[in-house]
């Protein structure tokens, strides 16, 4: 007994005693809310000292009785209930069903029928997290189902005295089991992708194959014809590599990626009459027209937003694994593909003004034709972490078809700093003459060219103090006061010469203007009706020619003339 009890594994719980055990388990499961209550505060005191290591089943159960206790309070309303009742199922069946989860998924189902729990549990954990959510009532039953499941699987079989031996045994063995299944199920799983990148690679050998016996086949040999439609045998190759792109796109884009196939020999460029001096310039690389026409069948075939996200991100991979190696040949074709990729999505503006044959023609040579919503913050993210001779002319690319674009200033000096970095000439969209003669590679000519602009300014004010403009500004000011003067002369009005902020009067009032609007009443003035007079154009034409000046006023004050009532009536209009 004695070698029995020493070989017995201890543990740190958070409970004073068994009996503080029992009597929690026995406040959860009764019908008072106040003892209900007085539970759930042991049990957070519990997880307090358990800190991240509370059992679940505890924590499940505390859980589901807090939503019965509000439920019984009557403080919210059945939608919030429902809520409530559905967040404690979905915990229990996902931490429960946790362990039993290797690195490969399996149904939920399957692991809680292992655990015994009911499947219309799952079915309404499935129900609160893809589907209309349930009623009411049922969130109820599924409560006390498993509340009543944690009593028989968990609280009870702590009352044999051996608190977690029996659980911890068992647990070990399920930990065993579980490593065991899981290291099972990660060799079928390399086993089945190793079968299946084997698949897809003859299959690309093919489509490789065919498309050779297609350029041999077209006549004289003139490489610059559009491909003719593909074969019968084309066709299920293209339909079963498109299955597979289904099913695995990242294993596909692995096998594109190598050498011989998106990145081309010099076998394959000769066998095609590529010329490999052609397009190689490294600032600004392009594929050759035919090597581009051969893979464009199957390019189109898989043409979608998600697979040219992938194809883009595994480019980018591979250049910054290459980009370091001057004069590097897969670097080269990775930055081609990427420029090729990018200019379908382009809307420049010089394609505003083709005409429609030039364009169907363009059309045919692009991967794909409508513009697609590329991820264009991870795009420049990744262009700027593999930086190689190309990276300018790419980053331009990337910058000028962004959805929301940089502004143009910030976009130059991007490129600017990019080309000073990877030491290549960036001729595409170049800075302003200003800025080339003397590019800012270093502070110090930052400094000098801000000093030079500060001598230049004052330059400027010097001349500006020794010149006599403002005497003459000055002089052609008095000149329009005196005119303005002569002009209101014999008027109850007069120019100020004062000097008077305005901007502090309200408008319409003046300096010294009391608050009382008669002060705006003419002293002397008379008044007449404009059909008093006969009106007679002639008479005021010749009398009052245009440039002339007027008669004088007859009548102390302002009266209206016969030349204003006709000038009146001349423009008078009746509605």
């Amino acid at each position: 007994m004695k070698k029995k009890s020493s070989g017995k594994q201890r543990h740190v719980v958070a409970w004073i005693n068994k009996a503080e055990w029992d009597q929690v388990l026995e406040y959860l499961y009764s019908q008072d809310c106040s003892l209900q209550k007085y539970a759930l505060h042991r049990i957070s005191a519990w997880k307090a000292r358990y800190a991240s290591s509370t059992p679940v089943a505890v924590d499940c159960t505390a859980d589901l009785v807090r939503c019965q206790v509000l439920d019984k309070s009557r403080q919210l309303d059945g939608e919030d209930l429902v809520l409530l009742y559905g967040a404690a199922l979905v915990r229990f069946v996902n931490l429960i069903t946790e362990r039993q989860q290797g690195r490969t998924a399996r149904p939920l189902r399957r692991l809680a029928g292992n655990l015994n729990i009911p499947e219309w549990v799952v079915d309404l954990r499935h129900d609160v997290t893809h589907r209309k959510l349930p009623t009411l009532k049922w969130c109820r039953k599924g409560c006390k189902a498993v509340l009543e499941w944690l009593q028989q699987e968990y609280w009870s079989r702590q009352l044999g005295g051996g608190l977690n031996d029996e659980w911890k045994a068992q647990s070990d063995g399920e930990d065993v089991e579980d490593e065991l299944k899981r290291q099972e199920d990660e060799l079928l799983s390399r086993q089945r992708e190793m079968e299946l990148y084997k698949n897809i690679r003859e299959l690309v050998i093919s489509f490789e194959k065919d498309q050779y016996q297609t350029f041999h086949e077209l006549p004289g040999g003139n490489t610059k014809s559009l491909w003719p439609a593909p074969f019968a045998d084309m066709s299920w190759i293209l339909g079963e590599i498109k299955q597979f792109a289904l099913e695995s796109s990242e294993l596909l884009i692995d096998v594109l990626v190598e050498d011989g196939f998106l990145i081309p020999t010099v076998e394959q460029l000769e066998t095609l009459g590529c010329n490999t001096s052609d397009n190689q310039s490294p600032t600004e690389p392009r594929l050759p027209q035919t090597f581009l026409r051969f893979w464009l069948p199957l390019l189109k075939m898989l043409n979608s937003p998600a697979f040219i996200h992938l194809l883009l991100e595994k480019l980018f991979a591979e250049l910054k694994q290459h980009s370091k190696e001057p004069n590097n040949r897969r670097a080269f074709y990775v930055s081609a593909w990427i420029s090729e990729v990018l200019l379908c999505n382009s809307n420049r503006y010089e394609y505003h003004f083709e005409t429609k044959v030039q364009k169907k023609a363009r059309m045919k040579d692009r991967v794909f034709v409508n513009r697609i919503q590329l991820r264009w913050q991870q795009l420049l993210s990744a262009c700027l972490d593999a930086p190689c001779t190309s990276t300018p002319h790419l980053l331009q690319l990337i910058l000028d078809d962004m959805e929301h674009p940089l502004p143009l200033e910030t976009r130059q000096r991007l490129i600017q700093l990019c080309s000073i970095y990877t030491q290549t000439e960036h001729s595409v969209d170049d800075p302003p003459p200003r800025q080339r003669e003397q590019p800012i590679y270093t502070l110090e000519s930052l400094h000098e060219k801000l000093q030079h602009s500060r001598r230049h300014e004052q330059t400027l004010r010097r001349r500006a103090d020794t010149d006599g403009s403002e005497s003459s500004q000055e002089h052609t000011h008095a000149g329009a006061l005196a005119e303005k003067a002569k002009l209101l002369r014999g008027s109850p009005w007069q120019v100020c010469t004062d000097k008077v902020l305005w901007k502090n009067f309200p408008l319409g009032k003046v300096p010294g203007q009391s608050d009382d609007p008669s002060c705006l009443m003419v002293d002397n003035h008379s008044t007449m009706s404009v059909y008093d007079h006969p009106v007679e154009l002639e008479s005021a034409a010749s009398h009052y020619a245009p440039g002339s000046s007027a008669a004088p006023r007859t009548v102390d004050g302002l009266v209206w003339t016969q030349s204003d009532v006709a000038k009146l009536k001349t423009g008078l209009q009746l509605f």
